[in-house]
């Protein structure tokens, strides 16, 4: 899969012109509408210099939604107008600091929003304002039965319950729990019921270990509960701030935030059926003298099964009017084929401890981040395996790229390896043991592009593309924009 930062230019639309579902609405001062060459609208704020998909007037509402951040009180004058406290600064102001207005009145809060570190904080607070402070909830589990031991206790404690602090105990082993016993049981636990043997989950592919619901999860007559119990223990780790063993797909992350998907959304699970979906939007299907239904054929334990994609779908053909929507559509099922069930109780327990609502500000690879951990990078370990094409070691644009890995913060590391990689997360092996689309492939950096250009990624061979920038501190707003903005500006 490759992943392509595109430099934006001006396509249309003036500073402070509406945009879809919100016309009524003027735009910000500073922001202005643009819209990609496929059709696709964002977002420019010429004050910070930044773009975005959201709309700003979206956010403004959005925020008038969080809670004040911490120190901050709500409180209105004799006459009704609203205004703030700062107890902080011992401060009051009229503007509502979740959306904050900067010099020249843009909207400078924005930026300040979606950084990582903001919305954890927000979510945090959300979390902490819903725990039970008194009392705490003992489980005991047995090393070597962890997975059943805790199932049969987890799903008979009442959701509410399981906010207060958790007090975990393994059999046989003495030991009070301050924090350290949770950590191993959530890890301990989550390699279990996440085991592919179980049958609950798969792998994406062969050459991708990241999970998905696994569609003959039903060979296990109280799949159901599992999926539910799955749930309850995801949000629980996201609840009490611990982190699991094994990560999912990105497209399963975005369904648990409800965003939408796209066909591009494939690519890392299932390159084969995107080739194909792609090849069907490129051709035409008359030339090819090709036939194709609203019906597609897929198979479960040997049992091959038709799906109708709509009603009476076997009898209607895919022509060069409908195909849009034949690939639409097949795109929809095929991330949710023999899994629906699945899916809808596992987020029956995920909503008893974290409602989704909680999770609206995150994208897919910061709820990854959020579950599977920043790691500890070891920067000599990732040198010594990575490669170079039309670079060497000595040239002055990889030692200012090891000098940026080197000055970045572990958080933004993590988001450099998605980037590149696709996940943040490293093999036990480490670098030495990084997969590719044919096996093992090292972390490549490639000569590619005019200095101007922005970074390209291309997951499925661990290589980042990096043109000949001149200087490091363009190296390094480069590099930055790309791994941060790398779900806002498209795929290919």
């Amino acid at each position: 899969q490759r992943r392509v930062a595109i430099t934006t230019g001006v396509a249309g639309g003036a500073p402070g012109e509406a945009a879809g579902g919100t016309s009524e609405e003027p735009l910000p001062n500073g922001w202005e509408k643009r819209v990609m060459d496929n059709g696709r609208i964002y977002f420019v704020n010429h004050e910070h210099r930044t773009t975005q998909w959201e709309d700003p007037r979206v956010q403004i509402k959005k925020a008038s939604n969080l809670p004040l951040p911490a120190g901050w009180e709500e409180r209105y004058t004799g006459d009704g107008t609203k205004y703030y406290v700062d107890h902080n600064t011992r401060s009051t102001t009229f503007q509502d600091p979740r959306v904050a207005v900067g010099a020249g009145g843009a909207l400078s809060g924005i930026q300040y929003e979606r950084s990582y570190r903001w919305k954890f904080g927000q979510f945090r607070h959300l979390c902490s304002r819903a725990s039970i402070q008194t009392g705490h909830i003992k489980i005991s589990v047995s090393r070597s039965s962890v997975f059943e031991d805790s199932f049969n206790q987890i799903l008979n404690i009442p959701p509410t319950d399981l906010k207060r602090r958790l007090f975990i105990s393994f059999r046989g082993e003495e030991g009070l729990d301050y924090g350290g016993l949770a950590r191993e049981w959530f890890f301990l636990l989550s390699h279990e019921m996440l085991n592919p043997m179980y049958c609950l989950f798969e792998y994406a592919s062969k050459n991708n270990y990241s999970l998905q619901i696994n569609p003959a999860s039903y060979i296990n007559p109280h799949h159901l509960t599992y999926f539910k119990f799955v749930g309850r223990i995801i949000a629980l780790a996201l609840f009490h701030n611990k982190y699991i063993d094994k990560g999912f797909t990105l497209p399963f992350y975005k369904r648990i935030l409800d965003k939408p998907l796209t066909m591009l959304d494939l690519k890392s699970v299932d390159e084969d059926f995107y080739n194909s979906l792609k090849w069907v939007k490129e051709n035409d299907l008359v030339e090819c003298d090709l036939e194709l239904y609203f019906a597609h054929e897929f198979e479960v334990l040997g049992e091959v099964k038709i799906h109708e994609l709509k009603p009476g779908g076997e009898d209607i053909m895919v022509t060069e009017e409908n195909k849009e929507e034949y690939v639409n559509m097949m795109v929809s099922w095929r991330f949710t084929r023999g899994v629906e069930e699945q899916f809808k109780a596992f987020l029956e327990g995920f909503n008893e401890i974290v409602p989704i609502q909680w999770l609206q500000y995150f994208d897919e690879r910061e709820l990854e981040l959020i579950l599977v951990g920043i790691q500890d990078f070891d920067i000599q370990d990732w040198q010594a395996h990575t490669i170079y094409r039309n670079y060497r070691r000595t040239d002055k644009q990889i030692q200012w790229f090891w000098t940026f890995v080197a000055e970045i913060s572990d958080e933004q590391r993590s988001r450099l390896l998605q980037f590149v990689t696709g996940t943040c997360r490293l093999p036990i092996g480490g670098f030495s043991e990084l997969m590719g689309s044919n096996g093992a492939q090292k972390f490549c950096i490639e000569r590619v592009g005019k200095e101007n250009w922005l970074p390209r990624s291309h997951t499925c061979f661990n290589r980042l593309d990096l043109p000949p920038y001149r200087s490091y501190d363009v190296l390094k707003d480069k590099l930055l924009f790309a791994i941060e903005e790398t779900e806002g500006f498209g795929q290919e």
